[in-house]
């Protein structure tokens, strides 16, 4: 049988285990599961007989070395920083290699021994970035078949609570890495180009420069700037493109709110407070407000944030909880940041009932036949349950169907790449219809700017 060596179990690998098990009789497939944690590698492969689960501490060598050298192909669900050792063993050993995580200059360092070995090292084969790479590339190549030419592309992702159990006032829910949400937006302005100008948000301002997006059946969203929009220009073949941005998608008034975390500091991961473990929430926050001999931390609030008592905003605030005196944050030598995503954490965790949705939308605007035209590309995933996430769905299916595909001799290209070649893109999305994951093309009226006022 073939072996499918995957190291990490965590939650985005569920559903890449799940599709692989269903797929090992008719492929030959036998799954070894590895993980820091067997109980977790068995929980994951269900006893299934074509699966054997097995501890794995990647940070053994020569634990790690053996289970790569008897693969006939690597997949890393491990975080990114974690990848690279796996890769130069897949080198060395001659496998090939699946991750959904960005490739980083280490990983793009070994193209030219990857490609020497004959070897197809697939990254950002996830949901984003993944099946945004794939579902734009689609459209972009379809638009140059015809002889078009392209003139703006936004891709706008987010990963929220599905609507019926969207029940809170932020309305939102941590369906993935809480800490990647609190420090989203950090390390340096937002950059984009609209109209052939190049645009720069910093960080103090970016939740309050949002588009707002219509996804008919599941209302109006919000999106704030990616950090880095540009990053994907010469790799989509849009370096003429007059407007490129990407951005994440919130529900309307989430970014509003969270601004006022960002102007208190409270997002900042730099340093830490001092008595953090025995701090309560309530001195949490009146950490970062002026003191004041007769004002309540909630008049002092209210004042810095120039907020009513009747805003919105405020009550979005009591529901998280904020200024119990009772409550304490346990958590020595913290920063803001950690403290700010314990609290959140406390309200905004999924319960056991909750599913989560997945909500992607692209603008194409090109020029054809000298008339400017527009596509709008939208898809909606809801998950199915606590473990088959929409968003461990997402992730995880195009990592499976890629690992199948380059098994089969479906993919050929070799090297380490991102899926933007329709070899890779055109069977993957056609497939990942069957699993609810469709994306709604509509010919729309070209939006554009007005150049005259950006």
């Amino acid at each position: 049988m073939r072996s499918v060596l995957i190291i990490g179990a965590g939650r985005s690998a569920s559903s890449l285990i799940n599709y692989l098990l269903a797929k090992s009789e008719t492929e030959n497939l036998h799954l070894v599961v590895a993980d820091l944690s067997l109980a977790l590698a068995e929980k994951k492969t269900q006893k299934h007989p074509n699966a054997t689960p097995i501890a794995l501490d990647i940070f053994n060598s020569a634990e790690r070395r053996a289970a790569i050298e008897k693969a006939s192909i690597v997949i890393s669900m491990l975080p990114a920083h974690l990848h690279i050792e796996i890769a130069k063993d897949c080198v060395q050993f001659k496998k090939h290699l699946v991750t959904a995580s960005y490739i980083s200059d280490a990983m793009q360092a070994l193209d030219e021994e990857v490609k020497k070995n004959n070897l197809i090292f697939m990254n950002e084969i996830g949901l984003d970035p993944g099946i945004d790479h794939m579902s734009a590339m689609k459209v972009i190549d379809e638009i140059r078949s015809k002889g078009g030419n392209m003139l703006l592309f936004e891709s706008f992702c987010g990963g929220l609570v599905a609507p019926e159990y969207d029940n809170n006032l932020w309305n939102y829910k941590f369906t993935w890495a809480p800490r990647n949400v609190v420090l989203a937006g950090q390390g340096g302005a937002a950059k984009f180009i609209q109209e052939g100008t190049y645009k720069y948000i910093p960080y103090s301002a970016l939740f309050r420069r949002t588009e707002f997006l219509e996804v008919e059946g599941y209302g109006k969203f919000e999106a704030y700037s990616n950090r880095d929009s540009l990053k994907y220009r010469s790799v989509y073949g849009l370096d003429d493109v007059l407007t490129l941005y990407r951005g994440t998608i919130r529900r309307v008034g989430f970014s509003r709110a969270w601004n006022m975390f960002v102007q208190l500091g409270m997002t900042d991961d730099s340093y830490i407070l001092e008595g953090s473990e025995n701090m309560s929430y309530r001195q949490f926050i009146n950490s970062f407000l002026p003191y004041h001999p007769t004002d309540s931390v909630e008049i002092k609030t209210r004042l810095i944030l120039k907020i009513d008592q009747d805003d919105i905003m405020w009550d979005k605030l009591l529901e998280l909880d904020l200024f119990n005196p009772n409550k304490k944050v346990n958590l020595p030598n913290a920063t803001p940041a950690q403290i700010l995503e314990k609290i959140l954490t406390d309200s905004w965790a999924l319960e056991p009932e909750d599913k989560d949705m997945i909500v992607m939308y692209h603008k194409f605007g090109y020029e054809l036949n000298g008339e400017k035209k527009q596509i709008d590309s939208k898809m909606v995933c809801i998950g199915d349950d606590q473990t088959y996430t929409a968003m461990a769905k997402t992730v995880g299916l195009p990592v499976a169907m890629a690992t199948l595909l380059i098994l089969n001799g479906k993919i050929t290209t070799p090297g380490v790449q991102l899926p933007i070649k329709k070899e890779v893109y055109e069977p993957i999305l056609k497939e990942l219809e069957e699993y609810g994951v469709v994306f709604n093309e509509q010919n729309v009226p070209y939006f554009g700017y007005n150049p005259d006022l950006f």
